[in-house]
């Protein structure tokens, strides 16, 4: 073996070793501050201590469910989660056929505008539409919430829904409509089908992100209306518990089922790319 296939290999092998500790280290960085939470939430003290807790214990998750400020909150969460999903993705999945399928001037300007809320930070958005809505007079918290977060989620349905219907082929709907099938028909038992993938990931990812948002709802809640969240991070400002981290532990939870359903459902190989951007 010469010195340079040798060298070749040594420093591939480096390159592979330096790779392995990256990917070590990004784990790592997102897993440690979730396993600290856990602990955390399941102290036995009733006071924030040095780690690990000398017992385990349910008593934070109790004092959750015993607060009716939290509750209420989390009533809402749920509530407008459940509402922005389905306008969300049903929104986003009209302007997923239209797009894909239409030919107008500015369609790309058009997208491009569907998908903007993706890189304007979530602060602006939720200044801007307090004071919007504060000048055309809806002042009810529910209402002022479900808008924002419909902005912030239908980006993710149109994408999803979007990619799937690229992905598939035009021709089958055409055929249902050369067979007999009004477009209505040929839209309901061959086009929506066929973006089961997207509107399923979409609706997923709208809920997920809808329930866990906090920049938007801090501007748009109101005493009526205020999402857990938000009542978590007042809660932290006035008197810091360890009831936050068992609050933590229930988002964490709900998430994760969400992942899991997500797989189940329609798979993570589908959703990064196979089935979604097949041409």
């Amino acid at each position: 073996m010469s010195i340079q296939s040798l060298a070749a290999r040594t420093g591939d092998r480096i390159a592979v070793s330096l790779a392995y500790g990256v990917v070590g280290l990004g784990l790592a960085f997102l897993a440690i501050p979730l396993v600290i939470t856990c602990l955390m939430a399941f102290d036995a003290r009733t006071y924030l201590g040095p780690l690990p807790p000398p017992a385990l214990s349910l008593h934070w998750f109790e004092r959750l469910v015993s607060q009716a400020d939290i509750l209420a909150s989390l009533r809402t969460s749920l509530i407008l989660a459940v509402l922005t999903t389905v306008l969300s993705v049903t929104i986003g999945t009209a302007a997923a056929v239209g797009l894909a399928r239409g030919n107008f001037p500015g369609r790309g300007a058009l997208t491009s505008a569907f998908l903007s809320p993706l890189i304007v930070p979530p602060v602006v958005i939720g200044f801007g539409l307090l004071l919007f809505l504060s000048k055309v007079g809806i002042a009810n918290g529910m209402a002022r919430l479900l808008l924002g977060h419909v902005i912030v989620t239908l980006p993710y349905c149109i994408r999803t829904s979007l990619a799937s219907l690229l992905g598939s082929d035009r021709r089958l709907t055409e055929a249902a409509i050369v067979l007999g099938a009004t477009e209505r028909q040929a839209f309901w038992t061959v086009t929506l089908p066929l973006m089961r993938t997207g509107v399923v990931t979409g609706a997923i990812f709208a809920f997920a992100i809808s329930i866990d948002d906090v920049s938007i709802s801090l501007f748009l809640s109101d005493p009526s209306a205020t999402t857990l969240p938000v009542t978590l991070v007042s809660n932290m400002r006035a008197a810091f518990d360890l009831t936050i981290a068992a609050a933590a532990v229930v988002l964490i939870a709900v998430t994760a089922l969400l992942i899991v359903i997500l797989d189940r459902v329609v798979g993570f190989d589908t959703v990064v790319g196979q089935g979604l951007f097949r041409s």
